[in-house]
């Protein structure tokens, strides 16, 4: 499965509990096809003093989200849009909006 998504994203949740939510991504899995949201799919996790956290407690972060459910939204017009993939002459590959025809950065 083509990725297409990137850090720095900004994607529309399609499908599932946060579905309609807007974020940006924070990291890809791609051995998971999966993507941590900012905002979206937050979980509590329970845990014990550390070095690193001296308080323990219970920490509120964001869990992943499988790559099917989420779309890109169009710079342009901020609607969530398909991405398509052009290879330029020199063997680059330029991602682009399929509703705006615009390249994507």
């Amino acid at each position: 499965m083509s990725l297409g998504l990137k850090k720095n994203d900004e994607v529309q949740v399609m499908a599932g509990e946060h579905r309609g939510k807007t974020g940006r991504i924070i990291k890809v899995i791609p051995e998971k096809n999966r993507a941590i949201v900012e905002g979206i799919n937050i979980v509590k996790r329970h845990t014990k003093p550390s070095p690193k956290n001296q308080q323990g407690g219970i920490m509120e972060k964001e869990a992943s989200v499988h790559l099917s459910n989420l779309m890109l939204k169009c710079p342009k017009s901020g609607q969530p849009t398909r991405l398509g993939v052009k290879v330029l002459e020199n063997g680059q590959r330029l991602r682009f909006s399929k509703k705006a025809k615009e390249s994507i950065e």
